[in-house]
């Protein structure tokens, strides 16, 4: 029986095979440029919610409120408040000066102060600003039995267990009296507590005067007591010019310890989306993003009907699923902090899914042998890096412990066990107060530090350096004793680029066996002029065409685990490569033998 019908039996038949390599290799090429598409649109979407006013606005903002002195003392603004009376003269300083702007630098008049202030005479205060606070109950904290005689009143932290929601003071207005919370509205993490929405609130008059005396009626009636534990102070502005609100929150904790910590958040956000033609743009990319999220489902899930339970076994099928899963009157508060914080949440959400999106692109560049390599090197060594990070947080913890111990009560970046964690990353980065911690404590300051260093530094991350390029050594052996990519990204997309020149008549066909041939032409040259003779020339040449004949049809990437027949010829044309491979080495044996007799001989 011919070898050919034998081995034909029990394979695929080779044209066939071709031609599904092929459809294969031009689909992955349409997925990657459709895939482009879409981060590309995406991009544009991503990009097109951020404005660089954004930083500006936000800049300005911070000068007025938060770096402006009060009267009298010009080291103190809000972000340095440290008193009861330094927070009242803030109040009826800095923030009614900020926000009641009714003349021009000349005093003119402008606009009509009556319908609202506009700060650097260019953002316009939308609606009134709003104050509130939360205060605690007396006696929620427990005093020793024997140093009760000393306090009759204790308020501790705040919780919502804790808070007090009866009415206190004059009890006449809304500043006296509990307003109970709204469901929807988010809880602010401070320094020192997390706090609800609610409490006891008041809305500033649009005239600077009648809010000057609200602050001074509250503060000779003691609305801030010692059960005082937060106060928020909000409000919303608008520029027209470049079409961006700007939510403001000014936030004053009163701890349980006494003083006051000040915090703010200061978001500019795009709320009016449609306005200017980019903005239309904008909408089309929208529009052409939908469709093509809706195409990546629709493909996901003929992968998932398909595979099957094998799909979740590949990462970037998990990557996929992933950016599949991430993709409201003038005298009255306007409420726009709801609002600035999901879309804050929306522009979070979008960050960390073109983030992913461009991790992706190592999906498709990975079928090139380096970037393979790569992905391969930590493939290999996943468990050895495990291994290694165990051992790093256990002495990393070990170390942010002792320090919070150690300098916890004196030093800023060791106050909390939280920040002793991330301080031991600092110093590994080199951002570090070592005069700090040896001020603390002149012993143990410089031996915890050295000895982090030492261990960390020298020790853990050069054992980190050794497992990745141990690792990789092997993939490069195994890379050159023949393992290859599946499909090659770079030939790909040049044989499509040469097959379009071609068909636009830009490049003939018989170009490319020209410059081989050139090509050919210049290598024989240039062993003829280092000594080679015809004979070996001929003979490497033969070798060549054996050896890419050979490569093309038994390590060619297009086929990988489908049986191949093979054919007399080519088993005839296998037997004579080896053969003319034999002789080579034989040819090269004798050449090694003369060497190391000469070699002997100069020896002695």
């Amino acid at each position: 029986m011919p070898v050919a019908s034998r081995w034909h039996r029990g394979g695929t038949p080779k044209h066939n095979l071709h031609f599904r390599n092929e459809v294969e290799s031009r689909t992955i090429l349409q997925e990657l440029l459709l895939y482009l598409i879409f981060l590309t649109i995406l991009c544009i979407l991503t990009f097109g919610m951020v404005n660089p006013h954004m930083y500006y606005l936000n800049k300005v903002m911070s000068s007025v409120f938060l770096d402006t002195s009060v009267p009298g003392d010009e080291r103190t603004n809000f972000k340095s408040i440290c008193s009861i009376p330094d927070f009242w003269k803030f109040m009826e300083g800095p923030l009614l000066e900020g926000l009641y702007w009714d003349s021009w630098y000349n005093n003119s008049q402008l606009y009509n102060s009556k319908n609202s202030s506009r700060i650097y005479s260019e953002n316009i205060l939308l609606g009134v600003p709003r104050v509130r606070q939360l205060k605690v109950r007396n006696n929620t904290c427990k005093v020793y039995s024997s140093l009760q005689f000393l306090m009759s009143e204790c308020y501790a932290k705040y919780t919502s267990e804790n808070e007090d929601i009866s009415d206190f003071g004059l009890k006449d207005d809304t500043e006296w009296k509990y307003s109970t919370p709204s469901i929807n509205s988010p809880w602010h993490w401070g320094f020192v507590g997390v706090y609800r929405n609610g409490g006891y609130i008041f809305t500033l008059s649009k005239s600077k005067s009648e809010a000057k005396n609200k602050f001074i009626n509250l503060q000779l009636n003691n609305w801030i007591t010692r059960g005082t534990r937060v106060i928020f102070i909000d409000f919303t502005l608008y520029n027209a010019n470049v079409n961006l609100f700007c939510i403001i929150r000014l936030v004053a904790e009163f701890p349980a310890t006494g003083g006051i910590l000040t915090s703010w958040q200061i978001y500019s956000v795009k709320f009016l989306i449609y306005v200017s033609y980019y903005d239309y743009f904008i909408a089309f990319c929208e529009i052409t993003f939908l469709i093509l999220f809706t195409v990546f489902i629709i493909q996901e899930g003929k992968k998932m009907k398909e595979f099957k339970f094998a799909y979740f076994k590949r990462i970037w099928n998990w990557l996929e699923l992933l950016l599949l899963v991430l993709l409201k009157r003038t005298e009255q508060y306007s409420d726009f902090y709801l609002l600035a914080h999901w879309r804050i949440f929306y522009n979070n959400i979008l960050a960390i899914t073109i983030f992913f999106a461009w991790i992706k692109i190592f999906k498709f560049i990975s079928f090139n042998n380096t970037m393979s390599q790569l992905s391969s090197t930590l493939s290999c060594c996943i468990k050895d890096i495990v291994g290694f990070a165990i051992m790093f947080f256990i002495i990393l913890f070990a170390y942010a412990q002792l320090g919070f111990l150690i300098f916890g009560s004196q030093v800023d970046d060791f106050s909390t066990f939280q920040n002793s964690i991330f301080t031991q990353f600092r110093i590994i980065l080199g951002d570090f107060n070592f005069a700090a911690i040896q001020q603390d404590n002149p012993i143990l300051g410089p031996i915890y530090f050295i000895t982090f260093i030492f261990f960390i530094f020298f020790v853990l991350l050069n054992m980190f350096l050794a497992i990745i390029n141990y690792t990789y050594s092997e993939v490069q052996d195994d890379y050159s004793i023949g393992r290859r990519s599946s499909f090659k990204l770079g030939e790909m997309i040049k044989k499509s680029y040469n097959n379009i020149l071609k068909k636009l008549k830009l490049k003939k066909p018989q170009e490319d066996e020209d410059n081989k041939s050139k090509k050919n032409k210049d290598l024989a040259e240039q062993a003829r002029r280092k000594g080679f003779d015809e004979n070996e020339i001929q003979s490497a040449e033969q070798m060549k065409k054996w050896k890419e004949r050979l490569e093309k049809k038994y390590y060619s990437t297009e086929i990988q685990d489908d049986y191949q027949p093979v054919t007399q010829q080519e088993f005839r044309d296998l037997f004579l490569y080896a053969v003319e491979l034999e002789k080579e080495l034989h040819y090269i044996s004798l050449k090694l033998n003369r060497v190391m007799r000469k070699v002997s001989a100069l020896s002695y």
